[in-house]
């Protein structure tokens, strides 16, 4: 067993990826492979959970052995096994860290139970070393944004001592009912636009105006930081009511997704001006309000970073506005790549490092946990 430069195996299945990779001391990706389920989930237009729960099991065998394949190395190489916990789908859960415990049981090393929304700050951290970029200095505020999450929380260092929790964390906001992803992804669905939506939105906005339709941002009474975008999927909801001229339009990029033509350089031609205008205005109002709220959360907590991770951290625009708003309020702020953005395996074992230098491990009464709390 190495404390110093452990190879720790990630494993993550806690929604509709089944991810794995081998991770060096918490900083260097030796292998990262994710399946994707977006092909099975699509034409429902979200997550099946259980279709999810079925490939994984289909898929967390191979891919496991692929990540140990491309890392060169062997499973008895491995110092820890870190797998999700929590939270997410129950049955998705189950179906990797049940393999990660038989696993960690049959090679006699470790098993590190990790909270998915910390493999998303520590995706962060993890960027950081690979790239050789300044490490992001704490305290700081994390933004994390998904289809499933959108959440503030401070993350603090507790020094990283044997037995020792290394880091903790305090929920400082959070949506009160839809996440941002889960607003694209409907939004997406109205317009026809595909699923998932985030990405078709983001590259469509570039074509639009911004300023064309007004959204009303939310006024959140008990928390400043707390989130809400139920009200602007609504709002896109009415204005296509009193726009029944956009119906046509609609159905035909509806009859294009069906023939399998639904990227954005396919969809954009069907779409009008106006529709363009509106996909800019909602995605501008989105990012509006999650750029405000976290900055002013890093303000007032005297944050000296700002991390922006998950999903929706791939945004374009997401991007754009808080470098330039961060500089200009003299905060650094920081974000995965688009490939640590998104669910994997990686940011599961990088997030387990810490708990393996401390020698905090679970036992074979580790647990899903759905609604686990980042504490």
């Amino acid at each position: 067993m190495s404390f110093e430069d452990p190879l720790i195996l990630g494993i993550e299945s806690s929604c509709d990826e089944t991810a794995a990779a081998v991770v060096r001391g918490g900083k260097s990706v030796l292998s990262s492979v994710v399946a994707s389920q977006i092909d099975i989930h699509r034409k429902y237009g979200g997550v099946v959970p259980e279709l999810a729960s079925r490939e994984h099991l289909r898929q967390i065998v191979p891919v496991v052995r692929e990540a140990i394949l491309q890392a060169g190395i062997e499973m008895k190489d491995l110092d820890a096994v870190a797998v999700t916990c929590g939270p997410g789908l129950v049955g998705a859960l189950l179906v990797g860290m049940t393999y990660g415990k038989v696993l960690a049981m049959a090679l006699g090393k470790p098993l590190i139970g990790v909270n998915h929304l910390a493999g998303h700050v520590h995706a962060v951290f993890l960027e950081a070393h690979m790239t050789g970029a300044k490490i992001p200095e704490l305290p700081a505020v994390c933004l994390i944004v998904s289809g499933g999450h959108t959440m503030i929380y401070r993350v603090r260092s507790e020094g990283g001592t044997k037995a020792t929790r290394p880091y903790s964390y305090e929920r400082i906001g959070g949506t009160r009912d839809d996440a941002a992803g889960e607003a694209y992804d409907k939004v997406a669905r109205m317009l026809a636009l595909g699923y998932p939506g985030g990405p078709i939105i983001d590259q469509l906005a570039a074509h639009g105006d911004p300023n064309a339709v007004k959204f009303a941002s939310p006024k959140m009474s008990g928390n400043d930081f707390d989130f809400s975008f139920s009200g602007i999927k609504t709002a896109v909801l009415y204005h296509l009511q009193r726009h029944p001229e956009l119906q046509p339009e609609i159905e035909k990029r509806k009859e294009s997704i069906a023939n399998g033509h639904r990227s954005a350089v396919d969809l954009k031609p069907l779409c009008t001006q106006q529709t363009l205008d509106l996909i800019a205005s909602f995605q501008g109002a989105v990012v509006e309000d999650l750029v405000t709220r976290t900055l002013s959360a890093a303000q007032r907590n005297g944050a000296k970073s700002v991390l922006i991770s998950g999903g929706v951290a791939a945004n374009r625009e997401l991007r754009t506005r808080f470098e330039s708003e961060g500089k200009n309020g003299n905060l650094d702020t920081y974000f995965p790549s688009r490939a640590l953005s998104t669910d994997n395996a990686a940011m599961i074992a990088a997030a387990g490092y810490p708990s393996y230098a401390s020698g905090l491990f679970d036992d074979s009464t580790l647990n899903a946990d759905p609604n686990l709390s980042l504490v």
